[in-house]
Order: structure tokens, then sequence, then C-alpha cells
């Protein structure tokens, strides 16, 4: 029973991505003193760091203001439509959810592995495609951009923070990524769970 409820708890948790974003792009710079906030969410990209966040004026106009920085240095504009993943990553989060629920309701021991080690390979497609974008968009730039320094990418940093320009950028998960991994790791005990709960059975 109790790693059933732990499975059940770990489903519920994928939610959070629908309230939270997954990853957070920070740029900081001395005409913005406080600096320029880019959140990423299972379905767009904007300024707002919770479904119920009150955007203040910065906020709402995030996307432009990183747009026409892009525009200067050559970089592509980010438009959320232009992203397939926003189209389909709620649906599969969406699947995951059901799937953990169903495996709950089974109660089969290995299947809480088998959805742990799913939700692991997802999240690593994930940040390798976040990764193909940072570079595309960082090392891809326009021959027609006013602003050119040879030899020069402003790809953000996958992980941590980097120098760009008269920028500091930095990049970090959000509260969504750590509700998947938060969800794999309870499938994971709730495996071990069932084992002790055997274990124990066996000796009794």
């Amino acid at each position: 029973m109790k790693a059933r409820i732990l499975m059940v708890v770990a489903s519920l948790l994928l939610l959070f991505l629908f309230f939270f974003p997954i990853w957070h792009i920070k740029l900081d710079a001395p005409q913005y003193p406080e600096g320029i906030n880019m959140y990423i969410w299972i379905d767009d990209i904007n300024g707002k760091s919770s479904f119920s966040a009150q955007e203040d004026e910065l906020s709402v106009h995030t996307i432009e203001n990183v747009n026409l920085l892009n525009h200067y240095i050559g970089m592509k504009h980010i438009h959320a439509e232009d992203f397939w993943e926003f189209k389909y990553f709620p649906w599969v989060i969406g699947g995951f959810l059901v799937l953990g629920l169903i495996i709950a309701f089974l109660g089969k021991r290995i299947l809480y592995l088998v959805w742990a080690g799913l939700m692991g390979v997802a999240g690593v497609l994930g940040m390798y495609d976040f990764y193909q974008w940072e570079y595309d968009y960082g090392h891809n730039l326009s021959d027609t951009a006013q602003i050119k320094i040879p030899g020069m990418a402003y790809q953000p940093p996958f992980f941590g923070g980097k120098e760009l320009l008269n920028f500091y950028a930095e990049s970090y998960p959000a509260w969504g990524t750590y509700a998947m991994i938060i969800a794999a790791t309870l499938a994971i005990v709730a495996f071990f769970v069932t084992k002790c709960d055997k274990c124990n059975k066996c000796k009794a």
C-alpha cells in the first residue's frame, strides 16, 4: 500500500509542470538593473515565474526585449510557436501522469522502475534538445547583424553562469524540473519499498 501511495504522489507531482516553469534563464546587465528573466514552460517561453505570478512591466515584454537584443547581434528571434516541443510536451507529461496512476493501481513492482526509467530518458532527451536549441541560437548568426565580433558566439550557458558581452547569463532548472526529479525518485523508492515489504513477509 505504501508503494502505491508513493506512486500516486509521484504521478500527481507532474501537475507542477502545468503551473510552474521547467527552466530559468536570466540576463543581467547595467541597463537592466532587475535583469531579464526568461522562463521555459512545457508549452511556452515567457517572463512569468509561475502560473499565478503577477507580471510586471518588464516580464510582460521579456521576449520582446530579448528579441531586440538578438536583432543587434544577429541571433534568431524567439517565438513560442516556432517550438514544436511546446505542442507535444504537455501531452507527454499528461501521458506520464496517467501511466503512473495506472501503474499505481496495478501495483506491479517492476513497473515503478520502468516508469522512473522512462522519466529519466525523457529528461535526458529534453536536456539534449534544450542544448541543441541553445547552440543553434548562439552560433547560427545573421550576416546582417549590426554588431559583429569575429569568432564570437552567444550561446547561453546550459547550466550555470557565463559572460556574454556586457551581459551575465545564468541558466538553471526551475520548479517543474525539480518536480520531475522528485517524481522519478519517489517511483524508485516505491520499487524498493515493495521489495522490503516482500522480504518482511518472507521472514514472517
